[in-house]
């Protein structure tokens, strides 16, 4: 039975099926009932749902990234990368991490306000906070509900240090916040760069910004004194893997100052997602691809070990490693990452400062 939703249903979507979360007790699948049932199906559509969060920090404890607190202004992302390791997190909201992570969003309603207030909490300690490890702050409604913007005047009015991930050129619009951050020492921004090919990206992350832009709001963004890093992230075996080079030459001509790189990774049901859609654009790469990826999760197709989670292991994940080292040896990108200010930190909610007279 096929699991593939009609293409005309999908359009412009990047997963090809709909399956149901890991939660759920029993499994929905579209199937054709002999009466071309299907075809009066209407297209997958995007819908937004309000939430009012009832905290917006979000904290970790991984001992293999950089950040032990994030923000997340959205559930669900609208640019649909079929390979997005955030899909899964679908499934805790009853849907599905296929066409519904990218269809059925979520926005957090009063997200800002509500940053404000906890950053103002007695005994709060600033450290870097990261913002799009999750879902895209940029992705396309933000720019009609201006979530990440409205957190970011907040951050910027308590001079806070914030890190973004993007692949959205959106970014460029608030320059206007980020270059005066930047100047203090508070922000970085790394812009995701997957491929240069067009026409791959439109199938693999198909309402993502188009490769050529994203170079583009490289370049606008270091001409604004604002410290860019470009992620070739992820690296796909055998389908992007030869583009390392290129990537990280493009990035550096235009303003890139630092460089890092994800391996693929396909967790729960991202799995099933990927190989469905790599079956269906490369089917005569995929048993090679999949022995590639295996090959750098100890024969699985993910191992979510920390330490290696991000880079794999073996002999493949040690050679995309070298390559990465070389090509950033000879642009001048630093092994070591700059770190963002946090002495500068002042909460700025009414309520945190009339604590303060009263002592610590």
């Amino acid at each position: 039975m096929s699991m593939v939703t009609d293409d005309k249903r999908r359009k412009g979507r990047g997963a090809l099926s709909n399956r149901s979360g890991r939660f759920e007790g029993s499994q929905r699948v579209d199937v054709d009932d002999g009466w071309n049932a299907l075809e009066t199906l209407a297209p997958f559509k995007t819908t937004i749902t309000m939430e009012t969060p009832k905290t917006v920090i979000t904290r970790n404890e991984s001992p293999d990234i950089s950040f032990d607190r994030s923000i997340n202004p959205y559930r669900g992302c609208e640019h649909g990368c079929v390979y997005c390791f955030a899909r899964p997190t679908h499934a805790f909201m009853g849907l599905s991490p296929g066409l519904d992570f990218e269809s059925r969003l979520f926005v957090k309603q009063g997200a800002a306000e509500r940053l404000e207030r906890e950053l103002g909490a007695n005994g709060y300690k600033p450290r870097t906070i990261a913002i799009g490890t999750n879902t895209d702050p940029y992705q396309p409604i933000e720019r009609d509900h201006k979530v990440m913007r409205s957190i970011l005047e907040v951050l910027a009015k308590c001079d806070h240090p914030v890190g973004i991930v993007t692949k959205s050129a959106l970014v460029t619009r608030d320059i206007d916040i980020l270059a005066p951050m930047a100047a203090k020492g508070l922000v970085k921004v790394a812009l995701s760069v997957t491929t240069l090919d067009a026409t791959l990206a439109r199938t693999m992350e198909p309402r993502a910004t188009t490769p050529g832009k994203r170079v583009e709001a490289i370049r606008l963004l270091a001409a604004a004194g604002i410290p860019v890093t470009v992620m070739v992230a992820p690296i796909i075996p055998a389908v992007t893997d030869t583009e390392i080079e290129t990537i990280l030459e493009l990035a550096h001509a235009a303003g890139a100052r630092e460089a890092g790189y994800v391996m693929l990774r396909l967790p729960l049901e991202v799995r099933d997602i990927f190989k469905e859609w790599l079956l269906a654009h490369f089917p005569d790469r995929f048993r090679h691809v999949m022995s590639l990826v295996q090959s750098m999760r100890g024969g699985r197709d993910y191992d979510a070990k920390w330490g290696q989670r991000m880079t794999g292991t073996g002999p493949y994940a040690a050679m995309i490693a070298r390559r990465f080292e070389i090509a950033s040896d000879r642009l001048g990108f630093p092994k070591v990452r700059s770190k963002l200010r946090a002495d500068l930190f002042t909460p700025s909610h009414p309520q945190a400062r009339q604590l303060d007279l009263f002592g610590p």
